[in-house]
């Protein structure tokens, strides 16, 4: 983890790959208090799904939502925790600033945090950045 999964409405005129490369860069440049990183690299996931069907608001054609939900493991001090919102949060305004600036337009980040029932993971990504 950190996992970020992106939900936006089918008419968000924003280019999504962007949005997510910016994300998951915030998520990699978090530091702690001794400056280590805060999430591992190979962990970090960014994922953005156009919805296929939405109504927002009134229903009205020109608004538009983007919901980012961040999963991460509990543990961490509840300033880290603030630390990355505000970071994803910023990155959110700046990358969305054209369409808050033209339309209606509703962003959502959460962040949920908790400890997992059951998680394998599988994959072998993590080896890659074992030295990183």
């Amino acid at each position: 983890m950190p996992h970020l999964v992106i939900q936006h409405s089918p008419n968000v005129q924003t280019p999504m790959q962007p949005v997510c490369e910016a994300l998951a860069g915030a998520l990699r440049d978090i530091r702690d208090g001794q400056g280590q990183a805060v999430f591992p690299t190979a962990g970090t996931r960014v994922l953005a799904y156009a919805a296929q069907h939405a109504a927002v608001a009134d229903g009205a054609a020109e608004n538009a939502f983007v919901y980012a939900n961040l999963r991460i493991q509990a543990g961490r001090a509840p300033e880290i925790v603030r630390a990355v919102g505000d970071a994803l949060a910023a990155v959110l305004k700046a990358c969305f600033a054209q369409e808050l600036a033209s339309r209606p337009i509703g962003i959502t980040l959460q962040i949920d945090e908790g400890q997992e029932t059951f998680g394998a993971k599988l994959g072998n990504l993590h080896a890659r950045f074992q030295n990183t």
